[in-house]
């Protein structure tokens, strides 16, 4: 059946190739978070590969990676459109065009892979110049364009519960971007025969081995800290009225309020601390000493570490994490460096200004900071989609004991967008070894200790508070210390072993 498969589909050609192309990438994308739908890569891998296979030229194999990787991100970044239906009025314009317009970009880089995978001989070396090229391109989907590296396949493993734990562990050693390299290898076996088949399996079986192991370590001292987690679920169409302004600071201190209560009963003279979400403060917290105070007030004596806007000397916007104090007195704060594209600013590199919040745009923070808050121990922060970007999100000259997280996922309502942020999330925690706890206005919040586990949760669409014991550092695994330099190595080598053999061949 696999013969008469493989036959059908390299003896396409044309706008035929490309629907099928198309309808692999679809495949493909059920695979990724929240549905986790792994097998059928093992579908949608070897199909590419019979297009790849069947393309009379190498631009023809570029049109059937354009395609896949269309339908791809066409499915998995659908959520988009539901950002832009918050304000419909303003950009309905763009509701056909924003999430298609992002998906032929992110395309690109797949139809990049596929041109060099063409380039090699059929079979496994074709599989190995895929899978290498691939990794690269998401490497530069990183960077290019001020990045976004969302929806690896390597996050496809990050499965609620013990099997998502056991095989996400060998991030620690290769990060995301490698277990991506792994993921593609495996889903070739079936194009390959009955051998590479056998390999796989047995390569499966050694990943699931390692993650097992990883995590039979005895866990890290704990620092004998409790984290009380607000998730308000504020609508975004609800955020910035000022008519309601009052009544959801209230329900912050309410919280606030709630959650201490709670955390000091079960721990009772246990250190504290309180997060707040992204833009949690509806009132500047930089310049409003009575918001602050009455912050104070409410925790009791505990930092809360609050999502607020706040305006720089060049009256500029920063989107930002600050610390108010037992005394209501601003102490360390964070300002976001990784921007939202049209979302906080108008890229330089678009011919056309687009004028999107006060000031022309938000500014850009610094890059990854450590907060030092009295009685705590030192936290890296992230906020919002920072946490997608593997080995840019701690400040290595100043390593923290733990990370949060402060995100605002109500512009993308109740879809897949929230929950596959939460999986990059939670593989930030492995790659770094670190505890990382989020906070999120709508949902997901959420907690997970260095390896990866999942330590509770408040849902989406849900308003109440999560007390969490904050687990203990592990030592910086491999990918802490060395970052991209693993996995990007890991995909040269692998392009390379693709190409070695008939390099060979020619010199004969």
């Amino acid at each position: 059946m696999l013969t008469r498969s493989y036959a059908r589909l390299t003896a396409l050609h044309g706008w035929r190739a490309n629907a099928a192309a198309a309808f692999f990438g679809l495949l493909s994308a059920l695979a990724l978070p929240p549905l986790h739908g792994l097998p059928l890569l093992l579908l949608a891998i070897p199909g590419l590969l019979a297009l790849l296979d069947g393309t009379p030229a190498w631009r023809a194999a570029l049109w059937r990676g354009f395609w896949f990787g269309f339908a791809h991100h066409v499915i998995g970044l659908y959520w988009i459109t539901d950002a832009i239906l918050v304000e419909a009025a303003r950009f309905w314009w763009l509701v056909p065009l924003a999430t298609p317009a992002l998906a032929v970009v992110l395309a690109l880089f797949i139809a990049a892979a596929c041109g060099v995978a063409r380039l090699a001989r059929p079979g496994w070396r074709r599989a190995l110049a895929l899978a290498g090229a691939w990794v690269l391109a998401d490497l530069l989907r990183q960077f290019i364009a001020t990045g976004f590296p969302w929806n690896p396949f390597g996050a496809d493993w990050a499965i609620p519960g013990s099997i998502g734990d056991t095989m996400i562990q060998p991030a620690a050693v290769v990060g995301v971007h490698g277990l991506t390299l792994a993921t593609l290898l495996l889903a070739a076996t079936p194009a390959l025969g009955r051998r590479a088949l056998l390999a796989g399996g047995a390569g499966l079986a050694l990943w699931a081995g390692f993650g097992l192991w990883r995590l039979s370590a005895p866990a890290p001292e704990p620092p004998g800290v409790t984290v009380v987690l607000a998730q308000g679920n504020i609508a975004q169409g609800q955020k910035w009225s000022r008519a309601l302004a009052t009544g959801i600071f209230e329900k912050y201190l309410n919280l606030t309020r709630t959650g201490l209560t709670g955390a000091r009963s079960a721990n009772p003279g246990g250190k504290l601390a309180v997060v707040w979400p992204e833009s949690a403060s509806p009132f500047l917290l930089d310049s409003d000493a009575n918001a602050r105070a009455a912050i104070a007030q409410a925790a009791g004596g505990t930092t809360v570490l609050a999502g607020s806007v706040r305006f720089d000397a060049q009256d500029r916007p920063r989107n930002s994490l600050m610390a108010i104090g037992p005394d209501g007195v601003a102490g360390d704060l964070y300002d976001k460096w990784h921007l939202v594209p049209f979302g906080e600013y108008s890229p330089g590199w678009v011919p056309v200004a687009v004028q999107l919040v006060r000031g022309g745009g938000f500014a850009a923070g610094l890059g990854p900071q450590t907060l030092h808050l009295a009685g705590l121990p030192p936290v890296g922060a992230l906020i919002c989609y920072e946490a997608i970007f593997p080995a840019q999100i701690v400040d290595a000259a100043d390593r923290p004991d733990w990370l949060v997280n402060v995100t605002n996922d109500a512009w993308f309502g109740n879809s897949t967008g929230p929950r596959q942020h939460l999986a990059a999330v939670r593989l930030r925690a492995v790659e770094e070894g670190l505890p990382l706890l989020r906070a999120a206005n709508t949902g997901i919040s959420a907690g997970f200790d260095g390896y990866g586990r999942e330590l509770g949760r408040i849902g989406l669409e849900q308003a109440g508070t999560l007390a969490l014991a904050l687990p203990g550092k592990l030592p910086p695994p491999l990918f802490a210390r060395l970052g991209l330099v693993i996995p990007a190595a890991l995909a040269i080598a692998v392009l390379l072993g693709a190409f070695a053999w008939r390099q060979k061949r020619l010199k004969l």
